[in-house]
C-alpha cells in the first residue's frame, strides 16, 4: 500500500507525516487482534510491517535522527549516515539468519562504584532492531500485565509509585521487596525464545542477535545467556521473559475476598514488590518466584530481597524504597492526624518521599559540581546547577517532597557558601551575602547575577509545586489509537516542564511543523518562530514544538543551526525511565 513511494531517491523528500500513519494503522491492526486473540492476523500484520517502506524508513530515522545514541558507534566504527546512506540502508533493510556482534561499553551505575556493560550494536542491526520492535511492541503491550510500568509506553516510575500507594492506603500490609539479579545477563535465551511465540522469521532474527557475541577490545567474547543491555529492542525482550510472574502469583493466591486480602504485584524492569496483608502468603509468593524465575535462568538478589511491614518494625525494618522514593506509614492519634485526613480512623498516614540516599546523592552531585568549578564564574555556576535542581525536583513533585526540598535547599546554601569563600577569603561574610545573594521584592534572598540587563537566578527546589500524579488506566495503551487520553496525560507529566506544558496545550498536542500527535517515545525541541539571528525573541509567543526530526528539517529550510535556538528535551516524551542527567535513578539501554 505504500510501495508507490519507494522510488523517492532523497531522504529530505520523503512525506513522513503519511509513513507514520501507515505504520500506527498496522500497530493498531496488530494490538487489536492480539486482544480478540487472533494470532494467525497479528503475524500476517507482523509480516506485512516490516516489508513496507513506511517501517522501514521509520526503523531508519529512529536509530540515526531521533535516538539519544544515535551517535554511538558499532564494531565498524561508524557514527553517522548521510541522507543518501540513510535511504539505502532503508531500501536493503531487510531481517536475516545472522547478526554482527557487539562493542562493549562499561558505565557507572548509579548511586555505586559498580560499572554495567553495555552491548552497543551497529547502526544496521540497531535498524534491524527497530523495525521488529514496531512490529512486537503493540502485540505484547496487549498482552503485558496491569502492573507492568518499566519500559513500556505511555508509563512510568510515577505509575508504579502510584499503584503501590493505591495497594497499601486502606490497610497496612507486609511486602516483598526484591531485585531480580543480573536480569539482562542471565536470562535463558531458550526459554525467552519459546515464549515469543512469533513468527519463524523473526524468531531466528532475534536468536541471531542473541547469539552474536560481544567484543571488548579485539576479543570476542559469546553470549550464551542474556539480552544484550544497548539494544534498541533489549528492554521489550527482559520485560517478555519476566511477563506472567504476576499472574502466577494471582492464580495460586486468588483475590477470593477482601476478608482474605487482596495480593497486588508492582514491578519495574527487574525490581518488583508483592503486596499483601498476609506475612505467610508473602513468604509463599517469594517461594513461588524463586521457582518460577529458576526457569528462566533467573534468581533474587540476596542482599537487595527482603521482607517488610509498612507500619509495623519487621526484622528491624519499617517501610522501604523503591525507584528512589521511600515508602512507610505512621501511626497516628487523636493529636496526629491531619485535619480532614481521610485516613484519621484508619489509625495510620501513608508516607512517600525522596528516600534519604537519593538526597545524598544528590547534593554529592551537586557539591562535586560546585567544587569542579571553583575558578569559573557565578552565571556559568547558575546554569550549570539549574538543569539539575529542577529535573531532580520534578521527579519527586509528586509525593510529600517540601520537608526535604527545603532540607535541599538549605545545604546547597551551604555549598555555594564554601564556594563563595573560597573566592573571596579575606572577605567578611556580610560582604560575600550581598555580592552573591541579592533581596526580591518578598524580601527572599536569591543566588542570583546580572548579566546585560538580565537577572540570572539559582532556582530553588522548594519552588516546585506538589502536584499528585494520576496512574495510568490497567489496560489502556498508546497503540489503541485515544490520542485526547495520552496528549492530556503527557501534559499532565511531572517530568515535562511546565513551558513544555504550556505549548502542549497550544498546540493541542500536536507537532506545529508536522501537525502529528506527540507520541510516548518521540523527542520534543523547543523552537524560535523566528529565529533570534533574524530579529526574534525569546518570549512565548514565539515558541514552538516540534519534533526532534521535524526541528531539524526546519533549520535546514531556514538555513540555520538548530541549537542556537533550541532547547533539548533529552528524555522522551513520558513513560520510559532512562538514565539522562536529570534521572536520579533508573537503568535501561543506550538509547542507541
Amino acid at each position: 500500500m505504500v510501495t508507490a513511494l519507494k522510488p523517492m531517491n532523497e531522504w529530505r523528500m520523503i512525506p513522513w507525516r503519511k509513513l507514520e500513519r501507515n505504520v500506527f494503522k498496522l500497530q493498531k491492526r496488530i494490538f487489536r487482534a492480539t486482544q480478540r486473540g487472533a494470532t494467525a492476523t497479528v503475524h500476517r500484520l507482523q509480516k506485512l510491517l516490516m516489508k513496507s517502506w513506511s517501517a522501514r524508513c521509520l526503523a531508519v530515522r529512529r536509530v540515526t535522527q531521533d535516538n539519544r545514541g544515535k551517535k554511538t558507534a558499532g564494531i565498524d566504527g561508524i557514527k553517522s549516515l548521510t541522507p543518501n546512506q540513510r535511504l539505502t540502508l532503508a531500501d536493503n533493510l531487510t531481517l536475516s539468519t545472522k547478526a554482527q556482534p557487539t562493542r562493549r561499553v562499561w558505565i557507572p551505575k548509579p548511586g555505586g562504584t559498580e560499572k554495567r556493560g553495555l552491548a552497543i550494536p551497529t547502526i544496521t542491526e540497531r535498524a534491524r532492531q527497530a523495525l521488529v520492535k514496531l512490529a512486537l511492541e503493540p502485540e505484547w503491550e496487549a498482552r503485558f500485565e496491569p502492573g507492568s510500568f518499566g519500559f513500556r509506553p505511555g508509563r512510568s516510575g510515577h505509575d508504579a509509585i502510584e499503584a503501590i500507594f493505591t495497594a497499601i492506603k486502606q490497610k497496612a500490609k507486609y511486602v516483598l521487596d526484591a531485585d531480580i539479579a543480573k536480569c539482562f545477563d542471565q536470562i535463558n535465551q531458550t526459554a525467552l525464545l519459546q515464549k515469543l511465540q512469533t513468527t519463524p522469521t523473526i524468531r531466528r532474527q532475534i536468536k541471531a542477535w542473541l547469539k552474536a557475541g560481544v567484543m571488548e577490545g579485539q576479543q570476542l567474547f559469546p553470549t550464551e545467556s542474556g539480552t544484550p543491555q544497548g539494544g534498541v529492542i533489549s528492554p521489550l525482550l527482559a520485560n517478555i521473559a519476566l511477563h506472567g510472574m504476576g499472574e502466577m502469583l494471582k492464580q495460586q493466591h486468588p483475590n477470593q475476598s477482601h476478608r482474605k486480602g487482596v495480593l497486588n504485584v508492582v514491578r519495574y524492569a527487574d525490581d518488583f514488590v508483592v503486596i499483601h496483608q498476609d506475612l505467610n502468603v508473602i513468604q509463599h509468593c517469594q517461594e513461588l518466584i524463586e521457582q518460577w524465575l529458576k526457569r528462566i535462568g533467573l534468581e533474587l538478589k540476596p542482599s537487595k530481597t527482603q521482607i517488610i511491614h509498612t507500619l509495623e518494625p519487621y526484622m528491624g525494618k519499617v517501610g522501604f524504597s523503591f525507584l528512589g522514593f521511600e515508602v512507610r506509614q505512621i501511626k497516628t492519634g487523636r493529636h496526629h492526624a491531619s485535619r480532614g485526613s481521610h485516613q484519621r480512623s484508619l489509625g495510620f498516614k501513608t508516607l512517600i518521599r525522596p528516600s534519604p540516599e537519593k538526597l545524598v546523592e544528590h547534593l554529592k552531585r551537586t557539591g562535586d559540581l560546585i567544587r569542579e568549578r571553583r575558578a569559573v564564574d557565578q552565571a556559568t555556576i547558575i546554569r550549570t546547577l539549574n538543569p539539575i535542581i529542577v529535573g531532580w525536583s520534578n521527579y519527586y513533585s509528586t509525593c510529600i517532597s517540601k520537608a526535604i526540598f527545603a532540607k535541599a535547599d538549605h545545604l546547597l546554601y551551604k555549598q555555594l557558601k564554601s564556594w563563595a569563600k573560597h573566592r573571596h577569603h579575606n572577605k567578611l561574610g556580610s560582604w560575600i551575602a550581598n555580592h552573591y545573594w541579592h533581596r526580591d521584592e518578598e524580601e527572599r534572598w536569591n543566588f542570583a547575577v546580572k548579566q546585560q540587563g538580565i537577572e540570572i537566578r539559582l532556582k530553588l527546589h522548594r519552588e516546585t509545586s506538589i502536584r499528585r500524579h494520576t496512574k495510568v488506566k490497567d489496560r489502556r495503551s498508546p497503540f489503541d489509537g485515544d490520542w485526547l487520553y495520552w496528549s492530556t496525560r503527557l501534559g499532565k507529566h511531572p517530568e515535562v516542564a511546565p513551558r513544555i506544558v504550556q505549548l502542549l496545550k497550544q498546540q493541542k498536542g500536536k507537532c506545529a511543523y508536522c501537525g502529528l500527535f506527540f507520541k510516548h517515545d518521540d523527542v520534543m525541541e523547543v523552537d524560535h518562530i523566528h529565529p533570534i539571528a533574524k530579529g526574534g525573541t525569546g518570549k512565548a509567543k514565539n515558541l514552538q514544538l516540534l519534533h526532534r526530526h521535524c526541528h531539524d528539517e526546519k533549520s535546514r529550510h531556514d538555513g540555520s543551526s538548530r541549537h542556537d535556538k533550541s532547547q533539548v528535551i533529552e528524555e522522551p516524551c513520558a513513560g520510559k525511565l532512562a538514565s539522562t542527567v536529570l534521572k536520579p535513578s533508573g537503568r535501561g539501554d543506550s538509547g542507541a
